[in-house]
C-alpha cells in the first residue's frame, strides 16, 4: 500500500504514523520530532520479528501453514520500504512508551573498543569490572547482571552457563547502532531483560554506496586497537563487513602506589558481517554473523597470587527472511548461536576447564494492520539448546507464544499492549504481560506509561552445577512499573522517567555447607528510583555545542535484611560536552559514582569516584574525512575502584587516526 498524503513533514506509512527523525537521535530540527524516537530512516516498515511453537514438528507445520495463507489475503499494493532496514524491529515497533538512549556515531567513534566503556560514560548502567579489561557486568536500575538482556539483531544473546553478558567480550565498534532500554521487555525478548536491555543493531542500506572506515589507534601500557569497517551497496544488494583487533599489555600502575597491575594483558579479534538482497519489492532475504576471539590474563590480586588465563570464543549466525504482502508481513528467522571458553586455573600447566553451548532459534511472526492506525502482531518461537563443560551436561527446549497490539488513536495518544506464553521443560515459565501508554500533552511535553510482568530463569550452572545444582529453581519473576515525563523543542530534549520494580524468587547461590554453595530461590526485592537524560545541541556560526547528560537516583532493597544489593549504587551521573570549529572539536566527559556495598550486610564499602576524560581532535584533507586525535583519560588521576582489591589505572593517553573513505 501507497504511503498516504499527509501535513508537513510527517508520513502516514501502510495506515500506521510515524513521523521522521534526525540520524543522531531523532530529537533535533522540526518541532514534531520526540526524543526517545527512533529515526524513520533507520525503520523498516513492518518488518516485525517472530517466534516457533514448542516442537519442531507443529514449528514447520505452522510457518508453512501461515506463509502459504498470505497471498490469499493479500493485497495487490505492495509496501514501500525504507532504505535502511534494521533487523530488530520488534524494538521499533513496540517500545515507544518505554525511555531509551540511542548512542550517535560521534559517541561510537570516541570511546574504547570496549562496551564497558562506552555505556559507562554515556548511560545510567553501573559496571562492576575486575580490573581494566577483566570480566565485567552490569547492573541496570539496581538489577544483578543476570537481569540485563543483551540482543543483537533482535536476538538474546545471553550466556547459557551465566545468563548473563561479559560487556568487555563484546567491540562496540563492529556493530552500527547500539540502543540502550531500561525497563522491562521480557514479552519480546524472553530471559533476563528485567533492569532493562542493551541493543547491537546492524543496518542494510540499499543507497547505491560504497564506504570505508579505518580507525588505528595507540595509547599507554602498549595499548592498541585496529578496525576495519567496509559498506558496498547497490539498488537490490547491500553488504557489509566489520572486523577489529584489540589488545594491551595492560601493566598500569595502581595510583598512590608503587605497584603495578600484573598478568592483566589481553587480546581480542572480531568479525562482523551481513548481507542482504532484495528479490524482488515483496521479499527481502537478509543474513548476518558474528565472530569473536579473545584471551585474557586474568590480574592478580597480590604477587603471590596464582596466574591464571581466559579463553573466549562465539560465534553466530542468522538468516532472515521477510515477506511483504499488503497489509501483511511476514518474517522468518533462523539463528544459530555458539559459545566456548576454556579456563587456565595456573598458566605452568596445559590443564583447563572449557565448556561449550549451542542454540538453535526458529522465530516467526505475523503481522496484521487490522484498521487504520492498529496493528497486530503474532510471534512464535522455538529455542533448543545444549550444554556441556568438563563438570557436566545440560540440555533446554523452549517455545512460546507472544501476541502484541499498538493502536494510534489521534494524532497525541498511542497505546501498546502485549502478552507471551512459554512452555519449557525444565523450569515453570510464567505468563507475561506489558501494557503502555504515550500521550503528547503539548507540542513539548510528552507523558509515557508502562507496567509489565518480566522473568529470568535459571540457567544451566544454577539447574545442573555438580553436587549444588537445583533441578527445582523455579524463574526469577518481575513486577515493575514506570512513569516517564519527556520536555522537547528544537535544540534541547529532557526526560524524567521514574520506576518501581518488585523481584521474587530471585535465585542466590548461599553456603550448603562443606565449604560450598548452592542456588535457592530466596530473596524478595523492592527496587524504586528515579533517572534523568538530558541532551542539548546548539548552531552558532560554524561553532557547534552538544552537552549530553545522564543522572540515576536506585535504592534496590532486599526486603529480609532491608539492605542494599551488592555493587549496586545509589547514585551514578555522567555528562559529555563537546564543542568543534572548523577543523577542530573537542570533547570532555564525565562519570560520577557513588558508594557500592561489598557484602549483603552492608558493612564494607567501596568510595565513591569521579573520573573524567579529555579528548582533542584535527580533521583533515579536503573533505575532512581524515581526523587525528588524542585522549587524555582519568584526567584528574582518580584513585578508585569498582570491585574490592581491583584498582583501576589512573592518568593514561590515547592516540588515534580515523580514516574515512
Amino acid at each position: 500500500m501507497k504511503a498516504r498524503s499527509c501535513p508537513r513533514n510527517c508520513k502516514f506509512v501502510n495506515m500506521l504514523f510515524y513521523k521522521p527523525l534526525s540520524a543522531a537521535g531523532g530529537w533535533e530540527g522540526k518541532k514534531q520530532n520526540k526524543p526517545g524516537d527512533l529515526p524513520v530512516e533507520k525503520q523498516l516498515i513492518f518488518a516485525f520479528g517472530g517466534k516457533a511453537n514448542d516442537t519442531m514438528k507443529n514449528k514447520i507445520i505452522l510457518l508453512c501453514f501461515l506463509v502459504g495463507i498470505q497471498p490469499a489475503f493479500a493485497q495487490n499494493d505492495t509496501v514501500q520500504l525504507e532504505e535502511a532496514l534494521l533487523s530488530d524491529s520488534y524494538f521499533l515497533r513496540f517500545s515507544e512508551t518505554q525511555s531509551k538512549i540511542i548512542l550517535s556515531d560521534s559517541i561510537l567513534e570516541r570511546n574504547s573498543s570496549s562496551l564497558t566503556s562506552l555505556l559507562n560514560y554515556n548511560s545510567s548502567v553501573y559496571f562492576k569490572e575486575n580490573g581494566l579489561g577483566m570480566v565485567s557486568s552490569p547492573s541496570f536500575r539496581g538489577t544483578t547482571a543476570q537481569q540485563t538482556a543483551v540482543v543483537w539483531n533482535g536476538i538474546n544473546i545471553n550466556s547459557a552457563f551465566l545468563g548473563q553478558t561479559d560487556f568487555n567480550t563484546v567491540n562496540p565498534k563492529t556493530t552500527d547502532q547500539i540502543i540502550v532500554k531500561p525497563g522491562g521487555g521480557s514479552v519480546v525478548y524472553g530471559s533476563s531483560a528485567i533492569g532493562g536491555s542493551i541493543h547491537l543493531n546492524d543496518e542494510l542500506n540499499f543507497s547505491r554506496a560504497f564506504k570505508n572506515t579505518l580507525l588505528a589507534n595507540y595509547g599507554s601500557f602498549n595499548s592498541y586497537g585496529l578496525n576495519f569497517g567496509s559498506q558496498f551497496s547497490t539498488d537490490v544488494f547491500s553488504f557489509n563487513v566489520k572486523s577489529g583487533r584489540n589488545g594491551s599489555d595492560n601493566n598500569y600502575k595502581f595510583p598512590g602506589t608503587d605497584e603495578k597491575n600484573l598478568n592483566g594483558q589481553f587480546y581480542n579479534n572480531s568479525l562482523n558481517i551481513s548481507a542482504g538482497y532484495k528479490i524482488d519489492p515483496s521479499n527481502i532475504i537478509k543474513i548476518y554473523g558474528n565472530l569473536y576471539d579473545g584471551e585474557r590474563h586474568f590480574s592478580l590480586i597480590s604477587s603471590n597470587a596464582t596466574k591464571t588465563k581466559y579463553h573466549d570464543y562465539s560465534n553466530r549466525a542468522l538468516a532472515e527472511w521477510n515477506g511483504f504482502f499488503g497489509k501483511f508481513i511476514s518474517k522468518l528467522k533462523i539463528a544459530y548461536l555458539n559459545e566456548e571458553y576454556r579456563y587456565y586455573p595456573t598458566l605452568e600447566t596445559k590443564n583447563f576447564n572449557f565448556g561449550k553451548a549451542q542454540s538453535s532459534i526458529v522465530k516467526y511472526d505475523l503481522g496484521f494492520s487490522l484498521h487504520k492506525n492498529i496493528f497486530l502482531n503474532a510471534i512464535f518461537d522455538f529455542t533448543g539448546s545444549k550444554g556441556k563443560t568438563d563438570r557436566y551436561s545440560s540440555d533446554r527446549k523452549t517455545g512460546s507464544a507472544s501476541i502484541m497490539m499498538k493502536h494510534q488513536v489521534g494524532r497525541k495518544f498511542l497505546y501498546e499492549a502485549s502478552l507471551r506464553k512459554e512452555i519449557t521443560d525444565n523450569y515453570g515459565a510464567p505468563f507475561l504481560y506489558s501494557l503502555g501508554i504515550k500521550y503528547d500533552l503539548a507540542d513539548f511535553y510528552r507523558i509515557t506509561f508502562n507496567t509489565s510482568k518480566n522473568f529470568r530463569a535459571p540457567t544451566f550452572n544454577d539447574l545442573s552445577w555438580p553436587g549444588t545444582g537445583n533441578p527445582d529453581l523455579n524463574p526469577e519473576i518481575s513486577y515493575q512499573a514506570e512513569i516517564g515525563n519527556q520536555l522537547y523543542s528544537d535544540d534541547l530534549s529532557v526526560q524524567v522517567t521514574a520506576y518501581y520494580n518488585f523481584v521474587k524468587d530471585m535465585i542466590r547461590w548461599v553456603p550448603a555447607g562443606g565449604g560450598l554453595s548452592a542456588p535457592e530461590n530466596t530473596a524478595k526485592v523492592r527496587i524504586y528510583g528515579l533517572e534523568s537524560v538530558l541532551k542539548y545541541k546548539k548552531n552558532f556560526g560554524s561553532h557547534f555545542f552538544e552537552l549530553n547528560g545522564t543522572y540515576a537516583y536506585n535504592v534496590s532493597e532486599n526486603r529480609e535484611t532491608q539492605t542494599q544489593l551488592i555493587y549496586a549504587p545509589y547514585h551514578k551521573a555522567t555528562a559529555s560536552l563537546g564543542y568543534s570549529w572548523n577543523r577542530i572539536s573537542s570533547y570532555y566527559q564525565f562519570l560520577y559514582t557513588g558508594k557500592v556495598f561489598t557484602d549483603s550486610t552492608n558493612k564494607n564499602e567501596l568510595n565513591a569516584y569521579t573520573v573524567s576524560n579529555l579528548g582533542l581532535e584535527l580533521s583533515l584533507g579536503k573533505k575532512l574525512n581524515y581526523r587525528l586525535g588524542v585522549q587524555v583519560l582519568n584526567l584528574l588521576n582518580e584513585k578508585y575502584e569498582n570491585v574490592l582489591s581491583r584498582p583501576m589505572p589512573g592518568t593514561n593517553f590515547s592516540f588515534y587516526l580515523n580514516f574515512k573513505l
